[in-house]
């Protein structure tokens, strides 16, 4: 494995986490190595001079035309970076190979994997088996899109650790012979069109999480997902299936039964942990811990470990996490619902009147799917950014009065304290990417929180 990419030209796109992660790889394995980012030098000299000192070739300021020839053995993309660009269609054009961060990482693990994907609940479940392992006393270390990048950490991983990674439909798009130990598909709604343009495209993508799977790794799928059932049963998945739901018993996998979560495993039938004990809210994050405990048991985690787990797990930062009370009035952070779903997700976890902080990105989203939702548990609407306009008319169709348009999430928070009453809950679930004001979805969620604190 050492010389796999001894002298070979490997042209990396992106100087984001994952891309300076994988050309130290790279470099350290022999491979000559170019680093290109669109942006400017001077935006970008504490990522690009460390490299340079390392002997990688980084050039900034956009693509050149040359960037691509018939030199160049490989190409490793930032996830986010669309096929579109210039780059990419030469390579393709030239047929080289073109892959994410993802795959090369996964080519120097000597440790199993455990591969998370779905559209919405990812970073929890994750994060969940990781601690439902590390308190099995398992050897885990949870990374991918989550963290620190693949990369940064197979070269220290043994065949007796875990890496419990979570995957983007981005990342797996670019992989090849990425194999998983255990997969995981948490479910599946549509998001990223304008990346995948197709649902086909973003299904797909997916699914490249099993690709390679054979009859002695795992599938944990969701039986009440149809997409999932519809995937398991076409007849090219070969691992071995785990179900888990909410809904409806399985002979093979972990399910609600009498108010207890409770797993099924060739024959053996265990009551886990009732319900009611869950210390994570919404009838979303009971999905995760289902999957989770279907992942934990297969990859050796004790019974008893994973049932304190779950009763102590409150949640993951920017995942509906609970901020603070204030004058009688919740306030919850889930600053990562970048899509319609998750935000539905989030305004169905709540019994009390939510005022709903919303906004973002403008991606040609209608978002008619939120006015029956807004119309049964939304008290009031703040919208902000670019689909500010779209939201609060669809918050008007709904036969919402309380209809505030604001510059930002601070602002939304002031007028969310403003408008709240006791026994409230503001949430703030955008629906939308962060990147009209905001670099990430984390730094979106840490404005908000730190303006809630400013209330106190």
């Amino acid at each position: 494995m050492t010389d796999l990419f001894q002298d070979k030209h490997v042209v990396v796109l992106g100087l984001a986490r994952s891309g300076l992660a994988v050309a130290k790889l790279l470099i350290e394995q022999g491979a000559k190595v170019t680093v290109n980012d669109a942006r400017e030098r001077i935006d970008c000299a504490n990522e690009a001079d460390p490299l340079e000192q390392m002997g990688i070739s980084v050039i900034c300021g956009g693509h050149p035309d040359d960037l691509i020839d018939q030199q160049i053995d490989l190409v490793v993309k930032n996830p986010g970076i669309p096929y579109h660009i210039k780059p990419i269609q030469q390579a393709l054009k030239l047929e080289i190979p073109v892959v994410t961060e993802v795959e090369i990482a996964s080519q120097f693990s000597k440790a199993p994997i455990i591969g998370i994907t779905g559209s919405n609940g990812k970073t929890t479940t994750t994060t969940l088996v990781g601690k439902m392992l590390q308190n099995s006393g398992v050897s885990a270390t949870v990374a991918g899109n989550i963290g620190q990048a693949l990369s940064e950490v197979t070269p220290q991983l043994s065949k007796n650790d875990w890496l419990v990674a979570e995957l983007s439909s981005f990342q797996l798009k670019g992989t090849v012979t990425f194999r998983p130990k255990i997969a995981a598909l948490l479910n599946v709604t549509p998001a990223h069109m304008d990346y995948h343009q197709t649902m086909e495209d973003y299904v797909v993508s997916k699914w490249n999480l099993f690709q390679n799977q054979t009859p002695d790794d795992v599938a944990i799928l969701n039986a009440d997902s149809a997409i999932c059932r519809d995937l398991a049963g076409s007849g090219n998945l070969k691992s071995r299936v785990i179900w888990f739901s909410k809904d409806e018993t399985t002979s093979q996998g972990v399910y609600i039964k009498d108010g207890w979560i409770t797993s099924s495993l060739d024959g053996n039938e265990i009551a886990i942990l009732p319900v009611e004990e869950v210390a994570l809210p919404g009838l979303f994050n009971l999905e995760n811990v289902l999957a989770a405990t279907a992942i934990s048991i297969m990859a050796g985690a004790d019974i008893e470990r994973i049932a304190e787990t779950i009763r102590t797990f409150c949640g993951v930062e920017h995942r509906l996490e609970y901020v603070e009370m204030i004058e009688g009035v919740r306030y919850y952070n889930d600053s990562k619902a970048t899509n319609v779903q998750a935000a539905l997700t989030a305004l169905t976890s709540f019994e009390e009147p939510i005022v709903w902080i919303a906004g973002g990105l403008d991606r040609g989203v209608d978002f008619q799917e939120l006015t029956p939702v807004l119309s049964e548990h939304v008290q009031a609407v703040i919208a902000y950014g670019e689909s500010a306009p779209i939201l609060a008319l669809r918050a008007k169709e709904a036969g919402i009065e309380s209809i505030i348009q604001v510059d930002d999430v601070e602002e939304a928070v002031y007028s969310a304290h403003e408008i709240s009453r006791f026994g409230d809950v503001v949430v703030l679930s955008p629906a939308c990417a962060s990147w009209d004001l905001y670099n990430s979805f984390e730094q979106r969620g840490s404005i908000f929180k730190q303006a809630v604190h400013r209330l106190v």
